[in-house]
């Protein structure tokens, strides 16, 4: 009896937690628009071909369920008996045709300006190990490694008195940010020095695997300043969900304050 009563309490719980405001104050169900022109675009050619699959779905099963209730056994139809229609075969495939050109030719549009990085006004060597990012910026030289935040590694670490709920973007900050200017094209050259990896911030349109002996190449042109985060998207091994990617977007000039910044304590350090 207080197995049934238990389970009765655990079935009333379960709505209050599935409409709880804090559990799903970070929920989401479509895809971020991003802050680039490509993220953008993306954005709406997702939009499109979901629009145009939930019409298909809308009319395939919106048929079928009227020919359930309509034409059912109980009001005294039978089943007809009829071989194959050619003009209908012709017909329905010519719709699907045109349904698969209309999505296609926008997709390879978007999917070519995904790959074209010619033209980068700035390059950067990105390349990935168990279990952190290095990053060279090939123009000026600055160069380092960033690595999971201080505070989350001592959070997800028994016995440290650290609690992850007081951990500000747990599992999502780094010591050291990947820092690029606004409005420029970012050229990324991504490697790896062990195992394969993904270099994805969401928010950008990036998402490229790590290939040990192997330069992918990917680009981006951020049109808002801010932070803006993402992971390693393949499965590294033990550590893969602590090397996360934080993407710090400034104005020009704020650029160029930190690569002078970065270029003076290289040369302090170099002395």
């Amino acid at each position: 009896m207080k197995k049934i009563i238990a389970i009765f309490r655990s079935a009333a719980i379960m709505p209050a937690m599935l409409f709880a405001v804090p559990a799903y104050a970070d929920w989401q169900v479509n895809m971020s628009k991003g802050v680039t022109d490509m993220t953008h675009e993306v954005w709406n050619l997702h939009m499109l071909i979901f629009w145009i699959c939930a019409a298909l779905g809308i009319g395939v099963f919106g048929a079928m369920l009227y020919s359930i209730i309509r034409h059912r056994k109980s009001r005294g139809f039978e089943a007809a008996k009829f071989h194959e229609s050619t003009a209908v075969e012709i017909t329905w495939t010519i719709i699907l045709f045109i349904i698969l050109i209309s999505v296609a030719i926008p997709a390879a549009g978007t999917l070519l300006k995904l790959e074209d990085a010619r033209d980068s006004d700035l390059s950067i060597r990105v390349t990935g190990y168990q279990w952190l990012w290095e990053y060279e910026y090939t123009e000026s030289g600055v160069h380092f490694y960033s690595r999971l935040g201080d505070a989350s590694t001592r959070a997800r670490l028994p016995d440290t008195g650290v609690s992850i709920d007081d951990v500000d973007h747990y599992l999502l900050e780094v010591d050291n940010r990947l820092v690029v200017p606004k409005g420029k094209k970012v050229r990324l050259l991504i490697t790896s020095g062990d195992v394969i990896h993904s270099w994805w911030v969401p928010e950008l349109a990036g998402k490229k695997d790590a290939i040990p002996g192997y330069i992918n190449e990917l680009w981006f042109n951020a049109n808002e300043t801010g932070i803006y985060r993402g992971q390693c998207a393949e499965l590294c091994g033990r550590d893969h969900g602590y090397m996360p990617i934080v993407v710090e977007v400034v104005e020009q000039d704020e650029f160029e304050q930190w690569v002078a910044e970065q270029t003076a304590d290289k040369e302090g350090g170099e002395t």
